[in-house]
């Protein structure tokens, strides 16, 4: 997956500091891989959503959702 910036991570990990290491995890599994399609996705990280035509993360338990910028 191509992730556009890490700045939305970083303010993310800034505003939500107890999430930082779960953001960071979620970051490395989406860079290195490849899904093509959503239920690849939602196998390779189970807890998504799609909202639209964006996807939205449960990072962390379902104590913060990220959707992408």
């Amino acid at each position: 997956m191509h992730v556009i910036t890490q700045k939305r991570i970083w303010e993310a990990k800034q505003k939500w500091p107890q999430a930082a290491s779960s953001l960071d995890a979620w970051y490395r599994l989406m860079k290195s891989s490849e899904p093509g399609s959503f239920a690849e996705m939602k196998a390779l990280f189970p807890a998504t959503d799609k909202v639209g035509r964006q996807h939205v993360f449960d990072i962390g338990g379902n104590k913060s959702k990220y959707p992408p910028a």
